[in-house]
């Protein structure tokens, strides 16, 4: 039955394709739109590539700058911290030296107050009776 169908639709497909009228409708509307796309390629068109193209440019060429700037200013600011660093490492030293003389300045205070308190004790009289002292030494040696 399904055969019959078929056979059926395809005969009334023939008979409708044989027919000149539509032939020609067929051929007249494949005309049609030949000449429509020979029209539509055929137009004027404008051109928007090259206004885009232009943005591109001045865009690349902007972000260029900024990124040449960029690199400038983080060149200098590491050269500038670098600066920085050697001068606090340069003060941090000085600072050492000056303490170490302070501490070899305050050694040798402390080396010579007991140098002096060595020959206070040393002694065999007391300052306050040292000429008395000297007076004996001459006595006895006469």
């Amino acid at each position: 039955m399904t055969r019959n169908l078929m056979s059926s639709k395809q005969q009334r497909s023939a008979s409708v394709v044989d027919d000149g009228v539509m032939e020609q409708a067929l051929v007249e509307f494949r005309q049609s739109v030949h000449n429509w796309s020979e029209a539509a390629y055929n137009r004027p068109r404008e051109v928007r590539v090259a206004v885009r193209r232009s943005w591109r440019l001045a865009v690349g060429w902007a972000l260029g700058c900024v990124l040449a700037a960029g690199s400038l200013s983080g060149g200098i600011y590491e050269h500038h911290r670098l600066q920085v660093e050697a001068r606090m490492a340069a003060e941090a030293q000085a600072a050492k030296e000056r303490q170490l003389q302070v501490k070899e300045k305050s050694k040798a205070v402390d080396e010579d107050l007991m140098a002096a308190v060595d020959s206070d004790v040393s002694r065999e009289v007391p300052a306050a009776m040292e000429p008395l002292a000297q007076l004996m030494d001459g006595d006895e040696s006469k």
